[in-house]
């Protein structure tokens, strides 16, 4: 079978290179001009484990082509795929034109080619996309009907950046939300020879449907990383707690499940944070608030503001300190600096007059210069703080911190020995890790550990009053 995509970012690409591995046929179209002629000349604009491999292979078993229009793309194709982004507007709702400019595309390249065929909206979208503007942009540049002369589809991906190559070759099931059973049938059959025997499960739905089944996923998932963030800032405070045996612990039980459960500052990346936005702002249109996604975005855009607290008490202040951000793309593995929260940290440290150093092995930030050697990062800095759990991060040991002109490390992801550390003379201040029983505990506000220190047995002691 052959298929098409309009759009080349990281879902499109991704999934086009993957079906071309397994021996089908397939083309891609992106009006990034300097995109295509970077994939013409055999290199990724991504950084994604094992896809470059792929794409090796399926360039040269020629299963792969990058022609010069979408048009050209389309046509031929069994399954033509809407795979653009969908960024977010100024309040928050969804930008859909990216969406309808490839619907009208693909309408247009219909004319020439009046096969039947699906097109599979891919772009996660709000309900009534699919049936509403995407159908009525390729019914009116085709002057086909939908239903009859083509079939449209909503196939929502499920893609974690760093693992994307095995989320879709081996995902955990297939959503086909389907104009009528015809256009079902067919992506169907697109799937079963990319999977083979190996076929996952499948629910078959309306569009509406698998629209939202794609935003309740996202949202689901990030209010149970907000569950864990929030409890870390408890365990901040209690003598001897650890998040991550607490969520060890609940994770455990089957209900739960142990995934989405590690705490940090707060969760980023190209999807959640746009995706919860759009879905909540979509929602208050149709008169209904959604109070669970509305308080994850909230808590989540406090994270980085209340590590920045942590080293404004601990210093004293930040003006004119100079600050170590370890990490600038959202989560390990990826190049992606979308929406991290690192990013959102070394923002709001400018903000109160820090001088701020970002460093990262793969990432590139708009506006940011982004520092590749970590030691060049620490050097003379009056603190740092480990934001993104790179490997490279990970294996730093207390000696590479003495290289700073302050002793302060605040370890949002928990990855150093503190007794190494405290033994080093560093003060390493670790989210959601209460300090040992035999010190002293106190709570402080603002933040974790800033000023206003209240003796912890005192609060206890007014709580069981």
């Amino acid at each position: 079978m052959r298929a098409a995509f309009i759009g080349l970012g990281y879902v499109g690409l991704t999934t086009a290179i993957c079906m071309a591995s397994r021996g089908m046929e397939v083309s891609g179209y992106d009006v990034d001009g300097g995109r295509m002629e970077s994939l013409r000349r055999g290199e990724l604009p991504i950084l994604e484990p094992g896809l470059d491999s792929l794409f090796e292979g399926a360039r040269s078993r020629g299963t792969i082509s990058f022609p010069g229009s979408a048009e050209e793309a389309v046509r031929g194709a069994d399954a033509v795929f809407i795979t653009v982004g969908t960024p977010s507007r100024g309040d928050g709702s969804i930008d859909l034109s990216h969406v309808v400019s490839a619907a009208r595309s693909i309408g247009r390249a219909m004319r020439s080619d009046s096969r039947y065929r699906v097109i599979v909206v891919k772009s996660t979208v709000v309900p009534g996309t699919t049936m509403g503007p995407v159908r009525s942009a390729l019914e009116g540049e085709s002057g086909m009907s939908c239903c009859r002369d083509f079939g449209l589809a909503m196939n929502p991906e499920f893609l974690r950046e760093g693992s994307a190559v095995e989320d879709t070759l081996s995902p955990d099931r297939i959503v086909i939300g389907e104009s009528d059973p015809r256009a079902g049938d067919l992506l169907l059959d697109l799937y079963g020879e990319l999977h083979g025997s190996a076929m996952p499960p499948v629910l078959r739905t309306t569009p509406e449907n698998a629209e939202l089944i794609k935003y309740a996923n996202n949202a689901f998932l990030a209010i149970k990383v907000s569950f864990a963030n929030m409890f870390a800032r408890l365990c901040s405070r209690i003598p001897g707690a650890d998040v991550d045996v607490v969520m060890r612990g609940i994770g455990m039980d089957r209900r739960i499940g142990p995934s989405f459960l590690n705490a940090g500052m707060a969760w980023g990346g190209s999807c959640f944070p746009k995706d919860l936005r759009a879905i909540a702002a979509f929602a208050r249109g149709m008169g209904v608030r959604l109070d669970l996604v509305e308080a994850a975005l909230e808590m989540n855009s406090r994270g980085p503001s209340e590590v920045a607290d942590v080293l404004e008490g601990e210093l004293g202040g930040l003006r004119g300190r100079v600050i170590a951000v370890l990490g600038a793309s959202f989560k390990p593995g990826t190049d992606d600096a979308r929406e991290s929260p690192a990013i959102w940290l070394a923002g709001e440290l400018g903000r109160r007059g820090a001088i701020v150093r970002v460093c990262d092995p793969a990432a590139r930030a708009q506006g940011i210069e982004v520092i590749r050697d970590p030691g060049r990062c620490l050097e003379g800095a009056d603190a740092a703080v480990l934001a993104t759990e790179w490997d490279q991060f990970r294996d730093l040991a207390p000696g590479d911190f003495l290289r700073m002109r302050g002793r302060v490390v605040v370890d949002t992801r928990r990855v150093y020995d503190p007794g190494r550390f405290g033994a080093a003379g560093v003060r390493l201040i670790q989210l959601g890790r209460g300090a040992p029983r035999e010190q002293p505990i106190v709570r402080r506000s603002p933040g974790l550990r800033g000023h206003g220190a209240v003796p912890i047995g005192a609060v206890i002691a007014e709580y069981c009053r």
